[in-house]
């Protein structure tokens, strides 16, 4: 098994009626996901709206999940200002997470120097291990494959990456420069079959608010060698994979959207993202209802 397990979800914040931090439904979405095919949870992250959260809204977020559940809870605490993710990232591991989410700088376009020197900075303000998150489409600047390699090799507590470059080729290049105790992890759900294929173990997902138990049948298919099994599943989800993000309705509005529809309560999104649109409730019944049947299918 996987450091962090093989399933895990990048966890929407829930807010309340008023847009604050609603600790109560935080920690009653986190033990249902837990319950619902999870092995670990992400939170703090792009799904969780970590841009638009205080400091102190973050740590209380980190804490209240923590308290939650038994599975491993890794704590997004890196930002664009290096000196910001340090402070963040002490405060966060005394909470007894599991683990650092670290994205790529973002906004500020650093070069790869820059970027390494950043990474290497996080990483060393914690013993935890450390999952690099690269995102060049929101964080505007990719971590190549020689600098995601360096870290990998040369900073002891980079434990894995969190892939979502969009580019399984390339990601192939750097599994064959890394040590082997490293881990690849998919960032994009619609991807997370492919990866398999070049070395991954384990997905963060968004998706996997709904579909948990379909991704463990996923892997637990193609860990015995049913390939084609592990196909099935994977298109009984492309529909989720569809669902879960667009122009109209990016992430995590969906995800926000799908937890309400399931009777989770996690209200809408901050602004900029804002309410999500019409029709959006309607689109959310159906894809679960659509899973659902796939599933029962699959047992006959």
């Amino acid at each position: 098994m996987p450091r962090f397990g093989q399933v895990l979800t990048a966890m929407v914040t829930p807010f309340d009626k008023n847009g604050e931090l609603n600790l109560d439904g935080v920690r009653r979405l986190a033990k249902w996901l837990q319950d619902n095919g999870n092995d670990g949870l992400v939170v703090g992250g792009t799904t969780g709206e970590a841009s638009t959260l205080t400091d102190d809204e973050k740590l209380a977020l980190f804490a209240a999940t923590v308290e939650a559940v038994t599975i491993p809870v890794i704590a997004g605490t890196v930002t664009n200002d290096t000196k910001h993710s340090i402070h963040l990232t002490k405060e966060a591991s005394k909470l007894g997470i599991a683990g650092i989410l670290a994205v790529g700088p973002y906004y500020n376009r650093p070069s790869q120097a820059g970027i390494l020197a950043h990474m290497k900075a996080v990483c060393a303000a914690t013993t935890l291990p450390v999952v690099v998150y690269d995102i060049p489409v929101r964080t505007g600047r990719k971590i190549s494959t020689a600098s995601l390699a360096k870290l990998a090799n040369e900073v002891k507590n980079v434990a894995a990456l969190k892939d979502a470059s969009g580019n399984p080729a390339e990601t192939a290049m750097l599994m064959t420069q890394v040590p082997k105790s490293f881990e690849l992890l998919s960032g994009d759900d619609g991807l997370t079959l492919p990866l398999m294929s070049i070395g991954a173990t384990g997905v963060i997902g968004v998706a996997t608010h709904w579909t948990g138990v379909d991704h463990q049948e996923m892997f637990k298919k193609w860990n015995s060698g049913d390939i084609a099994g592990a196909r099935a599943v994977n298109s009984r989800m492309l529909e989720s994979f569809a669902y879960e993000t667009g122009d109209d309705n990016p992430n995590p509005l969906p995800s926000k959207v799908m937890m309400n529809h399931l009777g989770l309560d996690v209200g809408e999104a901050r602004l900029p993202m804002g309410p999500p649109p019409s029709g959006l409730a309607e689109r959310a019944e159906k894809v679960f209802s659509n899973l659902q049947a796939a599933r029962a299918a699959a047992t006959k």
